[in-house]
């Protein structure tokens, strides 16, 4: 049965339907509600002035229209209730006249003036309420189509095809769980009665969609497995080991865990897919060099790619310096290499003398080639999109493939974007890291923070200073790039070297600032968030943010984490005259993953890189922050039952791994 069979949807339906995405059957039965309206018999006496009520009566004289240019109308009426009689408007409802004859009992909703005794509907219901509340569902529409279109042609389904329609939940958990079936399930989420009965049949579609998403997960882990043979090394661990005893620091022990399932991986016969995640400055980089080092003691070339330019270079520098005794062919390839130099890296790495390279997008450029490139490492991933990730690995036979991200994820949403990866986390600060103390402060007290920051270069230290806006806009009072440099330079500017950076400048000119900045030429770099993301400035001390409620906490903290990169003191100060109190969460808390978890509470998923990074994060009806607990029992039995063989559960689990390979 298709969607034009259930009555009442005709061609001109259909075009609305599939502007809202529902093109099939099971599409519109699981077009659920946003919200739900519960609908109590109210009453005049009771009512405050402009309180929002719901009352039901009846129709006590004829409804005057009254229409205005633009197509505008207002209808106005006399209604009984119970509780004495009221006036009510109603905006643009003429199609109602004729329905609202004298006598005709009715419901509405709307604000209450108690002065004029007058209620301004927003909704008009046909039909007097009983004594027992109503719960009414609430569905996102499009032009052209009403609620009461909408639920009429998802009840027509569920009664012409609801038997039709597939249920991903396996008996044995139906049974363990004592669910309803689907069809009642979604009889009652589009016609509640009761909240008590709502709630279950949630809890039940939750689950289903939730264990239906994991499985599909678990299943491609698990056949990319199968067909991800990949390098199977043997690797010298006690090369590995001497190595890491010549550190002028120790490692911690989430650093150690994550080395040996990276070694582990590499060793293995499958291709490694892995994601490692650590706050700011908890140690990636290392481990990334040592993976490298571990390929190259077996044999293959490595690849880190890196999202700016002075990032490659940093890394590139700083895995000389740590290998300078031992005999690694390490080169740089971005954008500003010579083209003279391109060319012999070029040919370096297609004859298999060049064991590392590290660089930008050039590294996945037409004219790079490989001679037997083994690992791919991809630092701030979020900061690429899939297809050059790809690209990257492609350019060798089966290489490994290892991510690094700074930005925390809360553990919710790492099982369901990072879900067909395994994932490595660094929580643990390395040794010597000095904490970095956040302060609020309020606009009125700029002159406190200007002193905070005099101190600072009295002592030789630079400073960051973030805005969120580039140049000043007629519809916002946020402070710009531009007015902060007049300001720093007119506090400072006689003896200190000040400077701006932003997105959109030429990469050029921000790679040169930022050098400058390295070098101690500026003393105060005023940037855009640019700098979120980007190279070690260990004499950087101090970050100070104007409007600092504009941003996220994830952004934040990033911000934040730019500071504090050695032994000095380090003090991260957040101007805001409003959600002081979103901000004390800053002032208390260091741990990315727990701010990271906070964001997502107050923001979501899709907000916190701004996009979405990769696979359709949209459910129907789940929601990650609320059913984290149902996230986590779907995840454990769709696992189970994958590895479950018996006979009368393969017909169930045949369906949705067809439905997989259909998608």
């Amino acid at each position: 049965m298709a969607l034009k069979d259930v009555k009442g949807i005709g061609p001109r339906v259909l075009t609305l339907l599939s502007k809202m995405g529902i093109n099939t059957l099971e599409d519109l039965v699981t077009h659920y509600p946003f919200r739900y309206d519960v609908l109590v018999r109210g009453n005049l006496e009771d009512a405050k002035d402009e309180e929002h009520i719901i009352i039901d009566g009846r129709v006590e004289s004829t409804p005057i229209l009254m229409r205005f240019k633009a197509g505008l109308n207002k209808m106005n009426f006399r209604l009984v209730t119970a509780s004495g009689i009221v006036g009510v408007s109603i905006f643009n409802r003429a199609f109602l006249k004729n329905q609202l004859l004298v006598g005709t009992g009715i419901t509405v909703i709307g604000k209450y003036d108690k002065k004029k005794n007058i209620i301004t509907a927003s909704e008009i219901k046909m039909g007097i309420l009983s004594n027992k509340a109503k719960i009414e569902p609430v569905y996102h529409l499009t032009n052209g189509l009403s609620q009461k279109q909408m639920s009429t042609f998802i009840n027509m389904a569920l009664l012409t095809y609801g038997k039709d329609i597939p249920d991903y939940i396996p008996n044995i958990y139906q049974e363990k769980y004592q669910f309803a079936n689907k069809r009642i399930s979604l009889n009652i989420l589009h016609n509640p009665p009761s909240d008590d009965k709502l709630k279950q049949a949630m809890i039940r579609l939750k689950y289903e969609e939730l264990f239906a998403f994991m499985f599909k997960i678990n299943y491609l882990k698990q056949e990319n497995k199968k067909k991800n043979s990949g390098i199977e090394r043997k690797i010298p661990r006690e090369k590995i080991e001497k190595f890491v005893k010549t550190l002028p620091f120790k490692l911690t022990k989430d650093q150690e865990i994550a080395l040996d399932e990276i070694l582990k991986d590499l060793e293995s016969p499958y291709r490694m897919n892995r994601l490692l995640q650590g706050d700011v400055g908890s140690g990636k980089t290392i481990l990334s060099f040592l993976a490298m080092y571990a390929n190259a003691l077996s044999g293959y070339q490595s690849a880190l790619m890196a999202p700016t330019e002075i990032l490659a270079t940093q890394h590139f520098h700083n895995m000389k310096d740590f290998f300078k005794k031992h005999h690694l062919t390490i080169e740089l390839l971005t954008g500003s290499t010579p083209k003279k130099e391109k060319q012999e890296i070029y040919k370096g790495l297609k004859e298999g003398s060049i064991d590392i390279v590290i660089g930008t997008h050039a590294l996945i450029q037409e004219e790079v080639v490989y001679a037997n490139l083994g690992l791919v490492i991809t630092d701030e991933q979020h900061r690429f999109g899939v297809n050059q990730r790809a690209n990257l690995e492609n350019k060798g036979k089966k290489p490994d493939t290892l991510y690094m991200s700074a930005t925390p994820i809360p553990r919710t949403y790492a099982l369901t974007i990072y879900g067909d990866m395994d994932v490595s986390t660094i929580k643990m600060r390395p040794q010597g890291r000095k904490s970095i103390q956040t302060i609020v402060k309020k606009s009125t007290e700029i002159k406190d923070v200007l002193g905070l920051m005099l101190e600072e270069l009295k002592q030789g230290h630079q400073i960051y200073v973030i805005a969120p806006l580039i140049e000043e806009s007629e519809n916002s009072d946020l402070t710009t790039v531009c007015q902060l440099k007049d300001q720093m330079k007119l506090a400072f500017g006689a003896h200190f070297q000040i400077d701006i950076i932003h997105g959109k400048m030429r990469s050029e000119a921000k790679e040169l600032i930022m050098q400058e900045f390295l070098q101690k030429k500026i003393q105060i770099l005023i940037s855009t968030t640019v700098i979120e993301v980007g190279v070690d400035v260990p004499n950087a001390t101090m970050m100070v943010i104007f409007d600092a409620n504009r941003f996220g906490l994830s952004t934040l903290h990033q911000l934040r984490g730019r500071v504090g990169r050695s032994d000095l003191a380090s003090t991260c100060i957040l101007i805001s005259d409003n959600d002081t109190k979103r901000l004390s969460i800053m002032e208390s808390c260091e741990d990315g993953f727990v701010i990271s978890e906070e964001d997502f509470k107050l923001r979501g998923h899709g907000d916190l890189f701004g996009t979405k990074q990769s696979g359709d994060m949209t459910f129907k009806i789940a929601d990650l922050r609320q059913d984290y607990k149902i996230l986590l029992q779907a995840k454990k039995d769709s696992e189970e039952y994958l590895k479950d063989k018996k006979s009368d559960n393969e017909k169930l689990k045949n369906e949705l791994i067809a439905s997989i390979q259909s998608a």
